[in-house]
């Protein structure tokens, strides 16, 4: 899978914000619960026909409301049972070679530049605390690195809202 950067712009936005009318909100419920429903499944879902179905899914991709379609595994069940949150504050002309260096590292699933002191967080998996070690002096030459340990997820990845929500969720 290539990663991509995220750069929709205002007026995709708007678009994508039009595209979501009822139907297309039903379709991406029921793709979220379960992204290998087929198109004649997902159209049972929401009484609409197979081929109605696809033109709205595939017009909501090349919208870029729907970016992709994935499937979860547990890291640990594939010994990789260390998680880390790790802040990067880079040195003087070490930015560019710091997002390198994220994209170069397959433990690193997640890279995002933030605004602040710390212009990135990282989420690393690794199989041990001395594995995360090697992986996190990796970036030290960049910048100072400050690391947390994920103990527990109390909120796991999960979908965005589709309705019109409070923020709180009321």
């Amino acid at each position: 899978m290539t990663a991509e950067v995220s750069q929709i712009g205002r007026e995709t936005y708007e678009d994508s914000n039009r595209l979501l009318d009822a139907t297309n909100r039903q379709l991406l419920a029921a793709l979220h619960d379960d992204p290998r429903l087929s198109m004649a499944g997902l159209a049972r879902r929401v009484g609409m026909s197979a081929p109605a179905v696809t033109e709205r899914v595939q017009r909501l991709q090349r919208a870029g409301v729907i970016t992709g379609f994935r499937m979860e595994v547990d890291p640990a069940a594939l010994g990789l049972p260390v998680t880390a949150i790790v802040r990067i504050r880079p040195g003087p002309g070490q930015l560019p070679k710091i997002a390198e260096a994220a994209r170069q590292t397959p433990r690193v699933v997640e890279c995002y530049r933030i605004t602040g002191e710390d212009c990135f967080v990282l989420k690393v998996h690794g199989p041990s605390i001395a594995d995360l070690e090697e992986t996190l002096d990796k970036f030290l030459v960049y910048g100072q690195t400050t690391t947390s340990i994920v103990v527990s997820t109390p909120v796991p990845p999960r979908p965005l809202p589709l309705w019109d929500e409070s923020p709180d969720g009321d």
